[in-house]
């Protein structure tokens, strides 16, 4: 008889904990789901709020880009901390230019040759503020800090982003 009472006891602990379990699931389901629905909310603000910081117009079609590839630089680079001989670095930048923008039929296309030693002086100039360490730890950095340069240089969002195409130290 202490046996069957026993089960009986544990049987109904159980048949409470599962529907205590079922009470709690459903009311954490409904906060789970605002709260979700928050969280991507917030991501999706912050997302465009990175696209316009950084000046990239992620709408930009592959149709409307337009490549220029700068011919490969050789950059003296910033002397780390102990070194006595300079460092170079022999770098290949990558233009993406938007051929839908305004200043297109300025800058675009065959135009984009005549100011090719704009772009190189800029790409120097910041490239050569950094050592080779720093270069091989921050090229997305170094790629923003260019391409803001460049905008600055031009007055212009047409360039649109830079990117490094290769890269070597010596």
């Amino acid at each position: 008889m202490k046996k069957n009472l026993l089960s009986i006891l544990i049987l109904s602990l159980l048949v409470v904990n599962i529907v205590m379990t079922a009470i709690m699931l459903f009311s954490v389901i409904g906060t789970n789901k605002k709260t979700a629905a928050i969280v991507t909310d917030i991501a999706g603000i912050l997302n465009l709020e990175m696209a316009d910081a950084n000046g990239n117009a992620s709408s930009v079609s592959m149709e409307a880009t337009e490549s220029y590839t700068l011919p490969d630089l050789t950059i003296t680079t910033k002397r780390a901390e102990g070194d006595t001989k300079d460092s170079y670095c022999i770098i290949g930048i990558t233009l993406s230019i938007n051929k839908e923008h305004e200043d297109y039929a300025k800058y675009g296309g065959e135009a984009m040759a005549g100011y090719a030693d704009h772009v190189k002086s800029e790409v120097i100039s910041v490239i050569s503020q950094y050592t080779v360490d720093e270069i091989k730890l921050s090229q997305d950095a170094i790629c923003d800090e260019i391409l803001k340069r460049i905008q600055q240089k031009f007055g212009s969002e047409v360039i649109f982003d830079v990117s490094i195409s290769n890269i070597m130290f010596g």
